[in-house]
């Protein structure tokens, strides 16, 4: 069955609008998982809350993910954690709203204080410094909007059963057969935040398969179908884990 949607050109065009952010969501979860309906984001009430307890106007695009699809976990919150209104909360430095975080709690995906009154502002990660000196806020992604979008398509290679997603450490061979073999979408280059000063993290897209480089060491696939899942072995033989 052919892809219905069409990822790598909503992609590029979320990429550089906030509404089409939205669009794309919309259109991921109706063909990668299941529709968002409106009962799956967070209401005015929940926000307004949430702005009254911070003593701030959030950010319309958080505002906007939120209400979208604050409630979907299987889109939001398989492996990292989409924060409820009532869970967004300043860092201890004061520099930071701390909207998502890693699911172990070590590290946190921010927006700079100094930047809440943009409607669409930069998002900033950091490492937890619990055990060592704190670590510093470093930059993600330009846009909170394309870091949901980020956000959707990581957790996608997580909330699937075993027939559709696979991973695998990656070899210095595939980093050419991924150029060669699918299209590299349109997310800007970004840091693992594991490591933070190592290659980007890439996402590229062949049919009914995404596939992500997590910094030239390992390889994440999700795909629409099982026999998506089995071209992308083929055309990338390995040690996959979820091989049977």
């Amino acid at each position: 069955m052919p892809d219905p949607f069409d990822v790598a050109g909503e992609v590029d065009a979320a990429c550089r609008d906030r509404a089409r952010a939205w669009r794309f969501l919309r259109g991921f979860a109706a063909a990668w998982s299941t529709p968002i309906t409106d009962d799956d984001g967070w209401s005015q009430d929940d926000l307004a809350a949430a702005e009254q307890r911070l003593g701030v106007r959030l950010p319309e695009a958080l505002k906007e993910a939120l209400a979208l699809l604050g409630r979907r976990a299987d889109l939001t919150s398989n492996q990292d954690c989409l924060l409820r209104p009532d869970q967004l909360h300043y860092d201890d430095t004061g520099r930071a709203l701390v909207w998502r975080q890693e699911n172990q709690g070590v590290a946190d995906w921010g927006i700079p204080v100094e930047d809440l009154r943009l409607p669409d502002p930069p998002v900033i990660f950091r490492l937890d410094g619990t055990y060592s000196a704190p670590e510093p806020w470093r930059p993600f992604l330009g846009r909170l909007s394309v870091a949901c979008v980020e956000m959707v398509l990581y957790e996608a290679l997580f909330g699937s059963d075993g027939d559709d997603h696979d991973n695998r450490e990656a070899e210095d061979a595939d980093l050419g057969v991924l150029e060669r073999r699918y299209s590299r979408l349109a997310l800007p280059d970004y840091p693992m935040w594991a490591t933070p000063d190592g290659p980007p993290v890439r996402w590229f897209y062949g049919r009914d398969a995404l596939i992500c480089d997590h910094a030239r060491a390992w390889l994440w696939v999700r795909t629409r179908t099982p026999e998506a899942l089995r071209a992308v072995r083929e055309t990338l033989p390995g040690d996959w884990l979820m091989q049977p």
